[in-house]
């Protein structure tokens, strides 16, 4: 099912997956799928590949999409680069590590940055990222420069091959 050079997109019900998702759309994470493995940035341990099976989680709903023109090569050279980064925890444009649409959009760079978003359909900044943010110790980065992973799935050089997988689809 899963082809080389895969994005998959994940929608799930996290507390930061609901918050992500109330901000900026359908998705709270990003993987791509590169020779058998899926790579992303893990806010658990950072930048990191690891088996299908280890990836999928039980409740969580999956989109496919592809990138028709990509070069395999290339992007899983980059993406190798940064095994072993932190997770980028403060969404900073220039945080340490990487957050999981900024290591994608690294590795195969054909994605924008956006004003970053951080509310819900009743705040600028919801209660969430305020509480987030301010254990942190720093400020919301309202409109700094960043991706998402729902901003991502939109792009129109992307498409989309399937929806709403289980992980047993997998």
């Amino acid at each position: 099912m899963l082809e080389n050079g895969d994005l998959i997109f994940v929608k799930d019900d996290s507390d930061i997956g609901q918050a992500i998702q109330a901000s900026t759309g359908n998705y709270s994470h990003v993987a791509i799928f590169l020779d058998g493995f899926v790579y992303h940035a893990s806010g658990e341990v950072g930048v990191i590949y690891q088996k299908p099976i280890d990836f999928f989680e039980p409740d969580y709903l999956y989109d496919i999409y592809c990138y028709p023109k990509i070069d395999i090569q290339k992007v899983k050279k980059r993406a190798d680069q940064h095994l072993g980064a932190p997770y980028n925890f403060s969404f900073y444009p220039d945080g340490e590590g990487l957050y999981c649409s900024q290591y994608i959009a690294d590795i195969l760079p054909i994605f924008e940055t956006i004003p970053m978003k951080f509310g819900d359909n009743i705040q600028e900044i919801s209660d969430f990222w305020r509480e987030y943010y301010r254990e942190l110790g720093l400020p919301v980065p309202l409109k700094q420069p960043g991706t998402n992973p729902s901003q991502l799935a939109a792009s129109l050089l992307l498409v989309c091959k399937e929806r709403n997988l289980h992980d047993s689809d997998f």
